[in-house]
């Protein structure tokens, strides 16, 4: 996926520019939740109960490896496990659901 009309924040000529990069990122970073949110609930047919959707060790690992990345792109590693404690939380719920009403189906 490519950002459009990218420039690079010291290439900004003000904060029009700015703002329309942040506006441009923010899309994108919006599409590819909406993406990983379909994996998710892709996922959840693979699903044999439900703490396999819960999949707390899985949980566990992904916010370690998140908070390494946030380190690396100099980002406050509690901030970034916080932000992905809530999306993961909601993502979670909305599996459960999905994998309950798939539940109902098979039956």
């Amino acid at each position: 996926m490519q950002v459009i009309n990218e420039k690079e924040p010291e290439e900004c000529a003000g904060m029009v520019e700015i703002r329309a990069e942040i506006d441009h990122i923010d899309q994108a970073v919006i599409v590819l939740l909406g993406k990983r949110f379909r994996y998710v609930r892709a996922a959840a047919p693979f699903k044999t109960d439900a703490v396999a959707v819960r999949a707390p060790e899985r949980f566990a690992a992904m916010l370690v490896q998140r908070r390494i990345w946030a380190e690396q792109q100099g980002l406050s590693p509690d901030v970034i496990e916080q932000i992905y404690r809530d999306l993961v939380a909601y993502f979670i719920a909305e599996e459960m659901h999905h994998w309950q009403a798939g539940q109902g189906e098979a039956s």
